[in-house]
């Protein structure tokens, strides 16, 4: 079975460049949701691996951390790993403090450390 990941708030070419490096290096299957309520819909009818939510939410630049908490605090989603997609340091501390694992910034893609801490959740990567 495929791996599953579910991107949460980012644009679409964001989401292309997310979806382009977890496909290709991964195998995994790629969903989109814009904000909290889609998210938790999605993770209430798919088995999802992984969540990359994005510090501000593209549909209306809202506060990724709300997405982070409401996510932690359903039954389901609670035992899924999350990940911050936020460049800030300070941003990984927050989101790290309310149950996320450390995540990565957009302009760090395809550095190393991500790619070992998408390994640390999805398994090793194979290279394309």
């Amino acid at each position: 079975m495929p791996l599953k990941v579910l991107d949460v708030g980012n644009c679409g070419p964001d989401h292309a460049a997310i979806r382009r490096l977890l496909s290709s290096r991964f195998q995994a299957e790629v969903l989109q949701a814009d904000q909290a309520v889609d998210a938790l819909q999605t993770i209430a009818t798919n088995a999802i691996d992984l969540i990359l939510v994005n510090r501000k939410l593209d549909i209306d630049y809202s506060d990724g951390m709300e997405v982070i908490r409401a996510i932690k605090a359903d039954p389901k989603g609670s035992q899924i790993p999350v990940m911050l997609v936020s460049n800030y340091p300070e941003a990984q501390q927050e989101a790290m403090a309310v149950g996320a694992v450390e995540g990565f910034g957009k302009l760090a893609l395809q550095a190393p450390e991500t790619i070992r801490r998408l390994e640390r959740v999805l398994g090793t990567a194979t290279h394309p």
